[in-house]
């Protein structure tokens, strides 16, 4: 994939994530173009990466081989129309980061097919442990899915959907997903701090408990119901505490939740699209 040349529209912190993560993998600089319409974020782009910089979007498309929209879902629209006259004619391949937006309304924008990919990554790519999706146009091919993902897999793992719909419970899952172990992990931090532990121990036995059962269930071939139960010895304190959230019907809860995110997403889309 090193031949290509990636524009990244828009400079914030997935697309910095992404640029660090594609040299990090030996991406070559000079082959990656950033623009956004604050030049202090190209400038510190430039300085950080050694990448190139455009003044414009347009500028930075029409050098580059690849295009990715990595700028609000807001803004998208007025982004779109305003380089597609520029691309028009090379047709070149589309990435889109941007939550909710659907290939439907790029294309509508573009006025013109092209390949498009659609993709929802999490905050975790920031350090390199992302989750992605991908989910492509009938009109890109084979070898622009690879570019794509190669993209994508720079920053952490990645999964292709087979329909666009898919796109609503990833963003439950893992877009929001992040968030709510972040929430969990801060309510049993607070809760052994009211049972004695210090801040900075408690934080840490939490960090290193999540990170450590999250390795276990990567690692292992179990379903996460038999993980569960493997450290779940009858009438021991994990059963005492998996009854209460058993009793509480925690799971119902976690489902209500996700549907909420999924619900939204999917307002968003139609909000976003019109």
């Amino acid at each position: 994939m090193n031949k290509e040349t990636i524009a990244f529209i828009g400079c914030g912190n997935m697309a910095r994530s992404l640029i660090g993560g594609l040299i990090a993998n030996g991406y070559e600089p000079t082959n990656i173009i950033a623009s956004d319409n604050n030049p202090e974020q190209r400038q510190v782009m430039t300085d950080q990466f050694g990448i190139l910089a455009a003044d414009t979007n347009m500028a930075a498309c029409q050098q580059a081989d690849v295009i990715l929209l990595a700028v609000k879902p807001q803004v998208m629209q007025t982004v779109i129309i305003d380089i597609s006259n520029s691309i028009k004619a090379e047709k070149k391949l589309i990435i889109s980061i941007a939550a909710g937006i659907r290939l439907e309304s790029i294309a509508s924008w573009l006025g013109f097919d092209s390949a498009v990919i659609r993709v929802m990554p999490n905050t975790p790519a920031l350090i390199q442990s992302g989750m992605a999706a991908l989910f492509a146009n009938s009109t890109t091919t084979k070898v622009q899915q690879e570019i794509a993902e190669s993209i994508m897999k720079s920053v952490g793992n990645t999964i292709w959907l087979d329909d666009e719909t898919q796109m609503d419970s990833v963003t439950a899952l893992s877009g929001s997903g992040p968030a709510y172990f972040f929430y969990f992990m801060e309510a049993m931090a607070n809760a052994a701090t009211e049972f004695g532990l210090d801040d900075s121990m408690a934080k840490l036995l939490t960090i290193e408990t999540a990170l450590g059962a999250a390795q276990m269930a990567l690692q292992s071939n179990d379903e996460l119901s038999q993980l569960r139960s493997n450290v779940t010895s009858p009438n021991g304190t994990t059963e005492s505490a998996l009854n209460v959230f058993q009793k509480q019907k925690l799971d119902q809860l976690i489902k209500q939740a996700m549907n909420a995110a999924r619900q939204r997403s999917i307002e968003l889309s139609e909000e976003l699209g019109s």
